[in-house]
């Protein structure tokens, strides 16, 4: 190779990578910039943040630590994704009753492998952190080094799948070609495995290929999202001190304070005093509630106990705001109590639309579609495809329908025993407009009882002679 060449090649590669570098560095110069104003106010002479203690760098440790020790916190990230992967989940490739050979093998492939729970663990790390991965365990891979590999063409295996964090799944190495499709996306991720037996970490070199690369709440990046603790990481501060205060100022306040008044005509001698101070110390750290002493007039303090539930419920409101999680289901106290028809049609709302916006078109169907790309499963033989199919969120309960049909039921005596309701109101406008059945819920029952009148034996001739005789007399 001539130095000509040579140095035409280390151009070609270098001003790629040195534009990188430059957009790397730019971009962390600007976090730094928007870290250093986060806070500020009256031109930078007050910094809030730092007033009230709240943190600037936020890491995905502190979220995690959050999530492992604040309820409020997991619950914050445990709710909406429990109530959205609930229920079956399934494929649904054609309207027919007969099950086609996708749907068959989903179903199998959800059973085997516990898919649902794996999407659950992936959307709970995806939310903890900037991105979530999850890593597909192929039967092309042998050893640690196969990972490296791209998939090759040629129907595969899925032997497991494993979910993991943006901080066991560190992203490696970048796509720095702009000609590339996948310009400035993840080509390789380094993985931590921990070996359960063991409990030793090992670091795994993985192609881009073998993962499924997932982000929540995204702006300019296709590649890293927003935690979603982080825009409630302050109110998350502000309840641990209005709690643990308030279990602090219970402690310290429910039981009265002293003061000591010492009688001038008494001496106390050292031994006196050491007595006092170890009761004082028995008083105060053991409970006790009795004093013995002498020359000493003890008198007790006003309790101080203020009730915090007002300020919790302002930092509770912020966050249900935010996150869009109604106050009682963020709280828990829809199990305890009826929670409202209005909180209960937001909640099912914002779930079905966490289903449609991101569960399904962010980790279903990426999966499926990786699936029937490396022949896991088997193509759909719709053209128009297949649809996820989930659990109705809104179907009625058994307590709900009991209810519907007590209500329909009155309804519907009080109508059939008044002779111009008919007249006023003919019984298909009935079931419509009243009870709420649909056309084809009215066109069924008209087919159910003409059916049955169908079934009925034909009136006899003896029948029909004895309903003459009332009828004159």
């Amino acid at each position: 190779m001539s130095s000509k060449t040579y140095y035409n090649i280390m151009e070609r590669t270098k001003k790629p990578l040195a534009s990188r570098l430059q957009t790397m560095a730019t971009v962390a110069l600007e976090r730094i910039k928007l870290a250093a104003r986060m806070g500020q106010q009256y031109g930078g002479d007050r910094n809030i943040y730092q007033s009230l203690g709240y943190p600037v760098e936020i890491s995905y440790s502190d979220y995690l630590a959050k999530y492992i020790r604040q309820d409020m916190a997991k619950a914050i990230i445990d709710r909406p994704v429990t109530a959205t992967w609930q229920g079956e989940l399934g494929i649904l490739e054609s309207s027919d009753d007969e099950e086609t050979a996708l749907e068959k093998d989903w179903e199998e492939l959800n059973k085997e492998l516990g898919l649902k729970n794996k999407f659950a663990r992936l959307d709970k790390l995806t939310g903890l952190g900037k991105y979530g991965v999850l890593l597909l365990g192929l039967n092309d891979t042998r050893v640690s080094q196969d990972f490296e590999q791209p998939v090759t063409t040629g129907a595969k295996k899925l032997l497991y799948v494993k979910p993991f964090s943006e901080a066991s799944a560190v992203i490696k190495k970048y796509v720095s070609d702009p000609a590339d499709p996948r310009y400035g996306l993840p080509e390789f991720y380094d993985i931590t495995i921990v070996d359960a037996e063991s409990a030793r970490e090992s670091t795994v070199k993985v192609h881009y290929t073998r993962v499924m690369h997932v982000v929540g709440d995204s702006l300019e990046s296709e590649v890293k999202g927003l935690p979603r603790l982080e825009v409630v990481y302050n109110r998350l501060m502000d309840l641990e001190k209005l709690v643990g205060g308030d279990a602090e100022m219970f402690w310290r306040g429910a039981r009265p304070g002293y003061t000591g008044k010492l009688d001038p005509d008494f001496q106390m001698t050292d031994d006196d005093k050491d007595d006092l101070q170890n009761q004082m110390a028995e008083f105060e750290h053991n409970l006790l509630r009795v004093m013995v002493n002498e020359g000493v007039e003890l008198k007790s303090l006003a309790q101080q106990i203020a009730d915090p539930s007002k300020h919790v419920d302002v930092q509770i409101q912020m966050i249900s705001a935010v996150t869009g999680i109604p106050k009682r289901i963020l709280t828990g106290s829809e199990r305890g109590e009826l929670s409202s028809a209005q909180d209960k049609t937001e909640w099912l709302t914002y779930v079905q639309s966490r289903r449609e916006e991101f569960a399904g078109p962010y980790i279903m169907r990426p999966f499926i579609d990786i699936c029937i790309k490396y022949g896991i499963l088997p193509e759909a033989k719709e053209e128009e495809g297949y649809n996820i199919k989930w659990q109705d969120l809104f179907a009625l309960n058994e307590a709900e329908r009991t209810e519907i049909g007590k209500g329909r039921a009155e309804s519907l005596g009080k109508y059939a025993a008044s002779p111009m309701a008919e007249l006023m109101i003919p019984p298909e406008a009935f079931l419509e407009f009243v009870w709420g059945l649909s056309k084809e819920e009215i066109e069924l029952i008209g087919e159910m009882r003409d059916a049955a009148e169908l079934l009925e034996p034909p009136v006899t001739e003896e029948e029909e002679e004895i309903v003459a005789e009332e009828g004159e007399e």
